[in-house]
């Protein structure tokens, strides 16, 4: 058997741009998902924190230290400029291998 744990967690970060005319996505500063262990294409689970809006999309990497979160596709239809979101990403572990793990979290001052 297995279990779903938190992995990853960008936790309260602002959206700064929105793009509908991209094929899809979010995109988040570089520094901020190697802050939090999230890779190129990775699926991450957006929760709004001022909207109540949910949705799975993948993470692209944006501009290093330019603090950046552009809703891209028709994720741009959920969210606002300047609301804060959650963003998380989930791992498929052991029971045994849960126990120890410890999720990569990024608490961010907005």
């Amino acid at each position: 058997m297995y279990i779903t744990v938190l992995k990853s967690k960008i936790h309260r970060i602002k959206i700064t741009d929105k793009n509908l005319n991209y094929e899809g996505s979010i995109t988040i500063d570089e520094d901020l998902m190697e802050q939090a262990g999230l890779v190129p294409n990775e699926r991450v689970e957006v929760y709004n924190i001022n909207n109540g809006e949910r949705f799975s999309t993948y993470v692209i990497p944006g501009k290093r230290g330019s603090m950046e979160c552009i809703l891209n596709g028709a994720t741009a239809r959920k969210g606002e400029l300047g609301d804060l979101l959650i963003v998380v990403a989930f791992a498929t572990l052991s029971p045994e291998e849960a126990k120890s793990f410890v999720p990569q979290i990024v608490r961010l001052n907005n």
